[in-house]
């Protein structure tokens, strides 16, 4: 039996508790916020017509598989403890022209919508993608999303099936694919979008990006009722069954490694060590090599950040009669991402999007919201805060109530005035998220859409990463995936 001290709470740090306490070891989680959950966060707002309550982090649940496999694995089942309810629409497509696409988990039915909304050019165009992302997905689950990934050489297995490699086209970009596939300029809107899913832009990430729909279109999108957040009221439940110590409002300054093994954690505003054999550290990786265990080789050769996001939360009187997720494009997506990414190397800086795509989730579940009344979460793209060419000042005196008064007016001009049914408002910038959670500048996702990011295992023997900014990626279920190839790892006590 090791002595396991997992440093964060959010899903994958959760995750990885559960299946170590599975296993036999002893754990211990340390997490400096006090609630548990990380980016999977919740707001609950007090008003005269009573409570609305917010998912501030994901809002979408897709590969339910993975959660029903977490709670296996560790003695349980994932019905015992949330009700996941399937989407149809999965999300509402808005374009700028006024078309509307619903996406759904049939294939069949989402190609005959696609031919309904946009004609039989671009129903025909869409099933070659499909049958593409099929392939990339199948290649992806098999021998990359669910193993460790630890070099280059590891992800050059998929050189062993030369079909999965000409599928994943290494080198080709997402938008590469889309043109060479789609002819409709809205079905290659629709696709781009998916490559924000990693926090990435669509003309630099990898067409093997394309399995991301394939994931959300095949296995569906969930709602549990009562909000994303039950997911990590779930899991902490099942952490605390199994004998996991899990103490929140506790920071952890360090990690303890002489002669590159691990030796325990330090507590922030302490000087004793809390030992450990084995740490999971569900922190950032760049937060990891610059601050817990300082290693400048490995933070120089971290992967670029992701995209960050600008959010309103509205307590909304009346019914607006939006599906559950709303997407609603600008006419120009490439002024977007110009916006969000800037272009350091040429100079031009990042800054708010003036027309940004804006996702609305209003969740039909009398447990967020009052009789009579609605809970919009209000998602744009957003550059990262900071002060580099890069990055946005967000700490900037008015421009988040500015931002928010202009993600309003593009709403209204799209279609949906919500503006004289407001009974609040908040804003969340990416400072606050980057303050909140420990992600640098505010990355929703850490590190940007990729094949290769930082490995699970360190070079410190005994230390491992999980979470968005390593391997496989950022979202719920790539989190909780990291979860089980550390895990798998670390073995049994």
């Amino acid at each position: 039996m090791a002595r396991v001290v997992v440093v964060g709470a959010g899903m994958g740090g959760l995750a990885a508790a559960a299946r170590l306490a599975a296993a036999g070891h002893e754990v211990t989680v340390f997490e400096r916020a006090d609630t548990v959950g990380g980016k999977l966060g919740r707001h609950t707002e007090q008003t005269p017509a009573g409570a609305f309550t917010f998912d501030t982090g994901p809002s979408l649940l897709t590969l339910p598989q993975v959660f029903s496999d977490l709670f296996t694995a560790t003695g349980a089942k994932l019905d015992e403890y949330v009700d996941l309810v399937p989407l149809d629409p999965i999300v509402r497509h808005v374009f700028a022209d006024g078309t509307v696409l619903d996406s759904c988990a049939d294939p069949q039915v989402f190609t005959a919508r696609i031919g309904a909304a946009l004609g039989a050019e671009a129903a025909a165009d869409w099933q070659r993608l499909w049958q593409r992302a099929g392939r990339i997905w199948e290649a992806s689950w098999r021998d990359i999303l669910r193993r460790p990934v630890d070099s280059p050489l590891d992800v050059a297995r998929l050189a062993w099936r030369l079909g999965d490699l000409a599928a994943i086209a290494p080198g080709r970009t997402l938008r590469g694919l889309g043109r060479g596939l789609l002819r409709d300029p809205r079905l290659r809107m629709l696709l781009d979008r998916y490559a924000t899913y990693t926090g990435a832009d669509p003309r630099r990430a990898p067409a093997a990006l394309a399995a991301v729909p394939y994931a959300e279109l095949a296995f569906g999108g969930w709602y549990p009722r009562g909000g994303l957040a039950t997911l990590g009221d779930a899991l902490l439940s099942r952490c605390l069954d199994l004998g996991v110590v899990v103490e929140t409002g506790t920071a952890v300054a360090g990690i303890d490694a002489p002669g590159g093994r691990v030796r325990g954690v330090r507590l922030a505003g302490s000087a004793a060590r809390v030992p450990a054999d084995v740490v999971v550290a569900n922190v950032d990786a760049a937060t990891v090599h610059r601050e817990l265990l300082p290693d400048p080789r490995r933070l120089a050769r971290l992967a670029d950040r992701s995209l960050a996001g600008f959010v309103l939360l509205l307590g909304v009187t009346g019914s607006s009669g939006l599906a559950h997720h709303n997407v609603f494009f600008p006419a120009d997506y490439d002024a977007e991402f110009d916006a969000v990414f800037g272009d350091p190397g040429r100079g031009v800086p990042a800054r708010p999007a003036p027309d940004p795509t804006v996702f609305v989730t209003v969740a039909d579940d009398p447990l967020v919201r009052p009789e009579g009344h609605e809970a919009w979460f209000v998602l744009v793209n957003a550059a990262r805060h900071g002060r580099s060419p890069g990055s946005v000042d967000w700490h900037r005196p008015g421009l988040a109530d500015a931002y928010a008064d202009r993600v309003l007016a593009v709403l209204a001009a799209r279609g949906v005035e919500v503006r004289d049914r407001l009974l609040f408002r908040q804003v969340r910038t990416p400072a606050e998220l980057a303050e909140e959670t420990a992600a640098p500048g505010g990355s929703i996702y850490g590190t940007a859409g990729g094949l290769l990011r930082p490995a699970n295992r360190t070079g410190t023997h005994g230390l491992f990463l999980v979470g968005g900014s390593t391997h496989p990626g950022g979202g719920l279920p790539m989190v909780t995936l990291s979860a089980q190839i550390v895990a798998d790892r670390i073995g049994p006590a």
